[in-house]
């Protein structure tokens, strides 16, 4: 059994989808979690409550994850409350359709914002408390997209991408005292793939090109964030752990 007992663990975007299940599973494993959430209150709560009825202490706190002063409170409220971070999960984002010949200067701002400049500040943020009390665990959630592309979703792909060469990165630079990981799903089910994995001819195709025949669920994203938070990886720093069920085979 992994124990993250007396952890610290913040997540972004922990309402929903591998978030959710990451957050719930840390407190499983015995941590405190503080998560923040764009606007579905009632889905936050859903995820403190359970948390809660584990028995760990959690805050759900709301914002936009762009917005550096937010990210600024998320790790200041942890510290406060917690009096350090010992895991840091950067798991918020979003997956927008844009042709790059449709493309709109606002989709593409937004993801970055939001994919890109948000991971950024709030790994600022906690590397500074990491830094005083001498350790941190991070650990980046990027995408099949980031390898290999993804058409029609470019924007999307650019900023996972750039995720899998920040956290290349950040692991040599906080080396040995912060160890930086990332984890990479393939198709999972989750809301934000709801519409293509709601329809049949797509739901088809996509597991088509999968030698698992499936997609993966939340929980089976969670368990190597989990992994990556625990003991068991504390030699491991700037691996990039696929999780695809075979689809994207790389290094």
């Amino acid at each position: 059994m992994i124990s993250l007992e007396n952890r610290s663990v913040l997540i972004t975007g922990g309402s929903r989808g591998i978030g959710r299940a990451a957050a719930i599973l840390m407190a499983k494993a015995g941590a405190d979690v503080v998560f923040d959430y764009f606007k579905n209150h009632a889905a936050a709560e859903e995820v403190k409550a359970e948390i809660e009825q584990l028995g760990r202490r959690t805050v759900a706190i709301a914002g936009n994850i762009a917005e550096d002063a937010h990210c600024k409170e998320l790790v200041e409220t942890t510290v406060r409350l917690f009096g350090k971070i010992d895991v840091l999960v950067n798991n918020a984002g979003i997956w927008t359709y844009a042709p790059i010949d449709e493309m709109k200067e606002e989709t593409y701002r937004e993801t970055i914002d939001i994919n890109l400049s948000g991971l950024i500040y709030m790994t600022r943020y906690a590397v500074q408390q990491m830094k005083k009390q001498g350790h941190g665990r991070i650990i980046n959630i990027s995408s099949t997209a980031g390898q290999r592309g993804e058409a029609f979703h470019s924007h999307y792909a650019a900023t996972k991408g750039a995720i899998i060469s920040l956290t290349k990165s950040w692991s040599s630079e906080l080396a040995p005292a912060i160890t930086v990981n990332c984890v990479a799903p393939g198709w999972v089910d989750t809301d934000m793939s709801a519409g293509p994995l709601s329809d049949p001819a797509d739901f088809k195709q996509i597991t088509s090109i999968i030698p698992m025949r499936r997609v993966a669920t939340a929980e089976e994203i969670a368990g190597p964030i989990l992994f990556l938070a625990s003991d068991l990886a504390s030699f491991i720093t700037g691996e990039i752990l696929n999780v695809n069920g075979g689809a994207v085979l790389v290094g």
